[in-house]
């Protein structure tokens, strides 16, 4: 019975997207017949930031392991679309590979300061886990992946969910979910490290509400290093050789500290590479990362 309303509901979700997959600006990049499951609020409440959309693979007939997909911005601008763009073949292997690709949105610094944006990223998971039956999900086997702000929030996730902070979730969700890996596209690691951490128009203070160096016990309590131990997910880092706005210290000082602490990971540099753009979508990257993935979701 629940095969068959599994099937029903895919079945209403491909004609939905048939008529107005238009609306979604990324429906194109995925493989023929991806079925999509647009604009889910995983809040229960009317807020334009607490919305997912499901990517599910063609012609799936079992629950499929699921990446979260978390965008960047600074906190403070963008959406469930962005990075994809220049990802496309990447998030395209994704979905060819049989992973159902969970991109989420999440309140802005500008709307609500830290950690509202780690709860939003938690209870979207909780969504996916209490509904993983009407969307065909295996949430037994999740990574998560981020893009700068979302890298530095998709290490959040992942480093601190064995820690089980309250203040990172809202009340009454599920927690009892966990990720295999973790994979970070330039993502902040310390935010002390930011040349501009005096500067309170940065985007780290306004994450904050206050400068790293003048509350450094807020900075302490949003940087993803702080949470590493010994029993967290297998983590891939990738970042540019020249990125001028994330410097790739972030991504060393991350590696350096997971192996410190016995955590597998791998730190992938990309030679001449900026902040972002296609030259992290290119065939030896997009290999290492569907390779990746596969090793921990399978």
């Amino acid at each position: 019975m629940k095969t068959k309303l599994f099937l029903s509901i895919s079945c209403l979700t491909l004609v939905f997207q048939i008529c107005w997959g238009q609306q979604n600006k990324v429906i194109s990049l995925f493989p023929e017949g991806t079925v999509l499951h647009s604009n889910v609020n995983y809040n229960n409440d009317t807020h334009a930031k607490h919305l997912l959309d499901i990517y599910l693979p063609p012609n799936s007939s079992k629950k499929v392991p699921v990446v979260i997909f978390v965008h960047g911005g600074g906190w403070v601008v963008n959406d469930k679309y962005a990075d994809m763009g220049y990802m496309r073949r990447t998030v395209r292997d994704i979905v060819s590979k049989g992973y159902a690709l969970v991109s989420i949105d999440y309140r802005f610094a500008t709307q609500a300061i830290f950690p509202a944006q780690i709860q939003d990223c938690n209870r979207a998971i909780s969504f996916l886990v209490d509904n993983a039956e009407t969307y065909g999900l295996d949430t037994s086997l999740m990574a998560v992946m981020g893009f700068s702000a979302g890298g530095h929030l998709a290490a959040m996730m992942g480093l601190s969910k064995n820690e089980d902070i309250q203040d990172f979730f809202m009340p009454e969700t599920t927690r009892d979910f966990s990720f295999k890996a973790i994979v970070n596209f330039y993502g902040p690691a310390e935010l002390v490290l930011f040349p501009n951490a005096e500067n309170p128009e940065s985007p780290e203070a306004l994450l904050l509400g206050a400068t790293p160096v003048s509350r450094p016990d807020l900075a302490e309590k949003a940087s993803p290093i702080n949470y590493i131990d010994k029993d967290d997910p297998p983590t891939l880092l990738i970042h540019g050789e020249k990125d001028d706005m994330v410097d790739p210290r972030h991504s060393k000082l991350m590696s350096g500290w997971l192996s410190a602490n016995g955590v597998k990971n791998e730190l992938i540099i990309v030679k001449d590479a900026p902040h972002f753009g296609k030259m992290f979508d290119v065939n030896e990257v997009r290999y290492r990362v569907i390779d990746f993935l596969s090793e921990y979701l399978n």
